[in-house]
């Protein structure tokens, strides 16, 4: 079970795994082991509540497919399991990432003091430019 929030978790038999060989150097141990990890999550036909499902739906990510598939490639470390729980704790951080609402900005305006420090340093700054200028008799 892998665990989303309190409410929510997500059997394994929704997750399917394909086990690959991993990209980049290290010579004879990448082209004989296959210790990366493919991870498919087919959001539609998951056990997630509605609007889990919703909100993945309308992300703009590139690790979910048109047709709603979430496809994770874990290659970070040496061993298979790592890789594995890796690919796993990255699907529940994109479902939480999803799901979590973000509060609206409310502007805000500069304080009295801050605008009179404000004009301040810049009379300030215009003073001292003006002493640069050549004196005329």
């Amino acid at each position: 079970m892998l665990k989303i929030s309190n409410q929510v978790s997500i059997s394994e038999k929704n997750i399917e795994f394909q086990a690959i060989r991993a990209q980049g150097p290290g010579g004879q141990n990448v082209n004989k082991v296959s210790s990366a990890i493919h991870l498919r999550f087919d959001i539609p036909a998951s056990d997630l509540p509605e609007v889990y499902k919703e909100k993945l739906l309308a992300l703009k990510d590139s690790r979910i497919t048109k047709d709603g598939v979430v496809v994770i490639k874990a290659q970070t470390f040496r061993s298979q399991e790592k890789n594995r729980e890796d690919g796993l704790n990255r699907l529940a951080q994109l479902i939480r990432g999803a799901v979590k609402e973000t509060r609206k900005r409310r502007p805000s305006r500069p304080s009295r003091s801050s605008k009179q420090k404000r004009m301040d340093s810049k009379t300030k700054h215009g003073n001292l430019k003006a002493l640069r200028k050549k004196i005329t008799h």
